[in-house]
């Protein structure tokens, strides 16, 4: 990676343009689905979900959002009935130049972390297209397993799951 380390910040209202440009790049728009499209005032404001900014370098230039909402509380219930403790990931690198660089491994891994450590988290969800066939074998490569096709917002799915490895001992 050239630019450093990576971190990642809560998103503020300053960065809902950056958010909507990304959301609309020619690399983000077609493997995210022709659904309504996002809110981010509401979606960096409500309390059942956290959105992330990922950084990198000395300039902390951003590269990326990673979403991540305790699925049992989401009033619009777009998982369904879940059990509590299933959280829900969307994640993107918005930046062309740091696709395949790493990042998107390293946001993985901090999103995980954030769900078990801050949430309690068990489960964590994820919807990429089934079309987006690169996005279902990197999250295979970080634990996901497949459970099968579900339609969201008039497109097909492939929902995958992670579980928390249960503790000894208890």
């Amino acid at each position: 990676m050239g630019e450093l380390t990576l971190a990642m910040r809560r998103a503020t209202h300053d960065d809902i343009d950056q958010l909507c440009c990304w959301e609309h790049a020619s690399h983000v728009a077609p493997v995210i689905g022709a659904g309504p499209g996002w809110d981010w005032e509401n979606e960096i404001s409500v309390d059942w979900q956290e959105v992330w900014i990922a950084e990198i370098g000395v300039a902390k230039r951003p590269i990326g959002v990673a979403i991540l909402l305790d699925a049992s509380n989401d009033p619009a219930s777009y998982w369904g009935s879940v059990a509590p403790g299933t959280f829900a990931i969307d994640i993107w690198i918005g930046a062309p130049d740091a696709i395949r660089q790493g990042y998107g491994t390293e946001m993985m891994h901090f999103v995980i972390a954030r769900a078990l450590d801050a949430h309690d988290a068990h489960r964590i969800v994820i919807d990429p297209l089934s079309s987006n066939t690169a996005a279902i074998a990197f999250y295979q490569s970080l634990g996901f397993r497949k459970l099968g096709p579900r339609i969201f917002d008039g497109e097909l799915c492939t929902v995958m799951e992670w579980r928390s490895p249960p503790t000894s001992g208890k």
